[in-house]
């Protein structure tokens, strides 16, 4: 595989882990309100889920892709149109606050078992089909056709991106108590609603490019 493509596809993965979803949200408000054991612990369990989209999706398209290479452009077509429909819904978001972010009390600290905080955060990502959508779209573009089959590619994207994505929500958890100044913030989520869209319009005019 090209290393130039993985090392955009492990800046592009970070940048999205890190942009406000119900997955992160989720961590961020799990470890604010019950402390960040709780929200290490479910997002191993996120991150785990991700492996079986990788899995449906690298079996799934690879036969396709090997049957047709109309099917190869055809499927980052739907990608870049998936990716401005994501930046729209964003555009769409109500603040924040809306979300259940804020207004989260510092002093509530439950420690749960670990096997059902990991069952949660594996079944939340496993049990939402826009995670596959969302895969379909994504991960295709980083693919290189003239490297390794397109399922071994696909499933090598999908295990860097679980790594990363569970460090990201790891880091989330820890620093959750240091951010509810941010968290409380219509400024921060103004901002970062606008970043999330430039990135999402931004990886649609890649995809298209590249077509």
């Amino acid at each position: 595989m090209n290393i130039e493509l993985l090392i955009s596809f492990l800046l592009a993965s970070i940048t999205l882990s890190l942009m406000p979803g119900p997955d992160n949200v989720f961590v961020l408000t799990e470890s604010i309100t019950k402390g960040k054991r709780n929200g290490i612990i479910i997002s191993a369990g996120l991150a785990s889920g991700i492996i079986v989209h990788t899995i449906v999706i690298a079996t799934g398209l690879s036969v396709l892709v090997q049957q047709s290479p109309y099917v190869y452009n055809g499927i980052k077509i739907f990608g870049a149109i998936y990716l401005l429909y994501l930046a729209y819904l964003t555009y769409k978001e109500e603040p924040a606050n809306a979300i259940g972010v804020t207004n989260l009390s510092s002093n509530l600290i439950i420690k749960e078992k670990l096997f059902p905080l990991f069952k949660k955060g594996f079944f939340m990502n496993v049990l939402n089909p826009k995670v596959t959508l969302f895969f379909i779209a994504f991960l295709p573009q980083f693919v290189n056709k003239d490297g390794l089959p397109f399922s071994v590619q696909i499933i090598i994207l999908g295990i860097i991106f679980m790594i990363q994505a569970f460090l990201v929500f790891s880091i989330i958890s820890i620093a959750a108590g240091n951010l509810r100044q941010l968290v409380n913030s219509d400024k921060f989520w103004k901002k970062v609603k606008w970043i999330k869209i430039a990135v999402l319009t931004l990886l649609a005019g890649f995809l298209i490019l590249t077509t």
